[in-house]
């Protein structure tokens, strides 16, 4: 018999929140944009990992 299929792990959650975060911080720091940009590339860098790991 055959193994069950695995599911894939989501990789949009840290992107999602990486965004929102830097955000957060960015409007406190004074810098919003950079904060998004930033927290959008370390979202993406984490999600990349996750889909590497899962792979």
């Amino acid at each position: 018999m055959a193994p069950p299929p695995r599911s894939p792990s989501a990789g949009g959650f840290p992107i999602a929140v990486g965004a929102l975060g830097g955000t957060a911080i960015g409007l406190y720091a004074g810098q919003p944009s950079i904060g998004f940009l930033v927290g959008t590339a370390a979202g993406v860098a984490l999600a990349l990992l996750i889909w590497w790991r899962d792979r």
